[in-house]
């Protein structure tokens, strides 16, 4: 489904084509909420650039910009204004942008991701055959070299360097551009001007030896530096575009047809938008539902665990509500259409977590607020220096500006937080935790809470045999008889009491859809196994399952497995200072036997999307910095909104879309030992800007007094950069 042309107001178009990426919160004659995805945004101060840009804009009211998502949620008024201005006003700022629909998005992401790639790939080639040309200026003894092939060897260097200036280093020229234009001055100024003067002082020594620059060239660290943040910034790309991939993967993971049942009793496959509320549509056993309904016809059992957090299958009858998404496990159903589209339950979650996850932090604009001062007194002191220099002795003026400038290129800055970031990423990923944003990590170390989600958090993925007890008969007898029969059926919780057996013995097998299976014993006695209503007018309200005959019953009481590691996970949390909690869809008694277990005294039940979220809240209010950990596509709001967000490795995909870090090996100790080396990292950051720090403050006299040259004020910005590097291996180690 296309966009509307970019010239029509919303008023002249189709309402279904905003459908996809717009949301009406107000009603139709309100403010429209679209997403975009934004493509060109190589920092935070990208994202207040684009936001204060849309807000000058007539028909705007909010717009936000989250950096680390590239995703733009604008309230706006189409009606006021066409959305080809929208588009033609960030497009004159440098950035491209698309509705947030499937098709166009990926484009987007293909073309950005196949141009970062080259960029990093043409800055990576041409350091290596850079470094090698440099290399024997270095290893050459006096004399060894002579003066035309080392000139030749200089030429090489710039030739090649050449390509690097002009296409792999255009990201950090042209937001620094773009961020002057904006008179903001974030990382990309000082980087670009790092740049800048390295190669033009480089250029002016090469081709004037004798001249004001000297006749020291630095290409070698130029192209070095180049590679290395592109290098960080492709992962930080690719991060951000398998989260976009994920979201867009399950938010049309409805079926993209249904069988619709006509009034002459014929039926019809058609696409899951054309349904129409109050239609009849026939879901087989397999399927999954396209819209949500009314069920009029059938019964059998459905899986909503990805939809609701229930635990189990959810029997399904008559007069029950079924909602989109969920898959029809042994039963054909007739269902009345109630909502579609984007009503429909599971594409409301994906629009509630959409917006949560638009919304910008407060912490990104720290690093620009840190670039501007240190731009600003970086000039300043060039500035000072060259002009005091051009008193005392003009000919070395222009020599100790450029010292100063290099001395001070933010390497080290700049190269002090990915190096921590993606050295701790590596280590939390031998652990099975993936990181998918790395400024998670800033954020785990201001943690005091840790909410999880039950079903397939702190649960196996399967039933257990939790108690049993009879009447009429020996219990352990029935249980190995119920045991057999439950061989028979394919149902999760006849599943979950097999034992693979002898199933022999058993005649007329007959299952009915929703209830159980019954069987005949080799005396003729029918016994039942299935839900304890079906079983026995009388149920036992403790018990999950039940198999009888005239004579005997036995109850079954099922429950979740915990996770061999959550108990010692927990333990150590708590250990640690921090608050845990259980927050759980599923019904009160499982969430308080399962909080039990692993030793969690807090915790609620009967949780939908909206109230988790509303929780969520709650604590945050209070002042505390939740981590959320959950699995299912009902807690991809709340993933989004909390402090820091992971989502199990085989969670739903809106799930982990919405989520900091992926749980692959679904290893619960992953989460205390993420926090613990996250505030590891921090030592080490914080251990990287002090030296960066101090190498300035050591340096930088030493350049304005004229006693440290251009070549050794390159040497000290590479070993500054190679310090900070080494720095940040110590945490692969523990």
């Amino acid at each position: 489904m296309s966009a509307p042309p970019l010239g029509l107001h919303a008023a002249d178009a189709d309402a279904h084509l905003l459908a996809p990426f717009t949301a009406w919160p107000d009603g139709p004659a309100g403010a429209a909420l679209s997403q975009f995805q934004v493509s060109g945004m190589h920092c935070a101060a990208c994202s207040g650039i684009i936001e204060d840009r849309l807000r000058q804009l007539p028909g705007v009211e909010q717009a936000s910009v989250n950096a680390a998502s590239a995703r733009l949620a604008l309230r706006w008024r189409p009606s006021r204004l066409p959305l080809a201005d929208v588009l033609a006003a960030l497009q004159t700022l440098g950035y491209a942008a698309m509705p947030d629909v499937a098709a166009p998005a990926r484009e987007l992401r293909r073309q950005e991701r196949r141009q970062a790639l080259w960029r990093v790939f043409v800055a990576g080639f041409l350091m290596m055959q850079v470094m090698m040309l440099a290399t024997p200026a270095y290893v050459a003894a006096p004399g060894e070299l002579s003066p035309d092939l080392d000139q030749l060897l200089r030429w090489g260097c710039w030739v090649l360097t050449l390509p690097v200036m002009v296409f792999s280093a255009g990201p950090f020229f042209r937001g620094a551009w773009q961020q002057l234009r904006a008179r903001r001055l974030g990382m990309d100024v000082p980087v670009a001007l790092g740049i800048a003067v390295t190669f033009v002082a480089s250029s002016g020594a090469l081709f004037d030896p004798g001249g004001l620059f000297g006749h020291e060239v630095y290409f070698d660290s130029l192209t070095m530096f180049v590679a290395l943040l592109l290098t960080a910034r492709w992962f930080e790309l690719g991060a951000r575009h398998r989260a976009a991939e994920a979201l867009e993967a399950v938010a049309g993971a409805l079926p993209a047809a249904a069988e619709r049942l006509l009034a002459d009793g014929r039926s019809e496959r058609v696409p899951a938008q054309a349904l129409r509320l109050g239609e009849r549509i026939r879901v087989a056993a397999g399927e999954a539902f396209a819209a949500d309904g009314v069920v009029r016809a059938g019964q059998g059992w459905v899986n909503e665990a990805l939809l609701t957090g229930e635990s189990a299958p959810v029997a399904k009858a008559v007069g029950d509500r079924v909602v989109a998404g969920s898959v029809s496990l042994d039963g054909a159903f007739v269902v009345t259409v109630e909502r579609v589209g984007a009503d429909t339950t599971a594409q409301g979650i994906v629009r509630l977590m959409q917006q949560a996850q638009s919304q910008r932090p407060m912490s990104q604009a720290v690093l620009d607020r840190v670039a501007a001062g240190f731009t600003a007194t970086v000039l300043l002191l060039a500035w000072g220096a060259g002009l005091a220099w051009w008193w005392i002795e003009p000919a070395r003026a222009v020599a100790v500006a450029v010292a100063v400038l290099i001395v001070t290129c933010p390497c080290a800055l700049t190269l002090a937080a990915p190096a921590a970031w993606l050295t701790a990423s590596g280590a939390l990923a031998r652990r099975g935790l993936l990181l998918a944003d790395l400024s998670a990590l800033e954020r785990l170390c201001a943690i005091d809470t840790v909410v999880f989600d039950k079903t397939g958090t702190v649960s196996e993925d399967r039933l257990q045999l939790s108690r049993c007890w009879s009447e009429g008969g020996d219990a352990d007898a029935l249980l190995k008889r119920a045991r057999s029969l439950a061989n028979l059926s394919r149902h999760p919780h006849a599943q979950a009491l097999a034992d693979g057996q002898d199933t022999g013995g058993w005649t007329d097998v007959h299952e009915v859809a929703g209830r159980g299976v019954e069987a005949c014993d080799a005396d003729g006695r029918r016994w039942r196994l299935g839900a304890p209503g079906w079983v026995r007018e009388r149920p036992d309200p403790s018990a999950r399952l039940a198999f009888a005959s005239d004579a005997a019953v036995l109850w079954l009481d099922l429950s979740e497995a915990p996770r061999a590691d959550a108990a010692e996970a927990v333990r150590r949390l708590r250990a640690g200072g921090r608050a845990v909690r259980l927050l759980s869809g599923d019904q009160p008694i499982a969430v308080a036997r399962m909080a039990e277990a692993i030793g969690i005294d807090e915790w609620r039940a009967g949780a939908s999307p909206d109230t988790k979220l509303a929780a969520l809240r709650e604590w945050q209010a209070r002042g505390e910095r939740v981590l959320m950990v959950g699995d299912g596509i009902n807690d991809a709001p709340v993933l989004a909104a909390a402090d820091v967000r992971i989502a199990m490795g085989q969670g739903a995909m809106l799930a982990r879309s919405a989520a900091d870090a992926l749980l692959v090996s679904n290893r619960l100790m992953a989460v205390p030992q993420a926090l613990d080396l996250a505030r590891r990292t921090r030592r080490v950051l914080r251990q990287n800007l002090a030296w960066a720090a101090l190498y300035n403050l050591a340096c930088v006299p030493l350049a304005l007094a004229g006693w440290l040259p251009p070549l050794a004020a390159g040497i000290g910005m590479a070993c500054s950069s190679l310090f900070v590097v080494l720095n940040a291996q110590r945490l692969q180690r523990g």
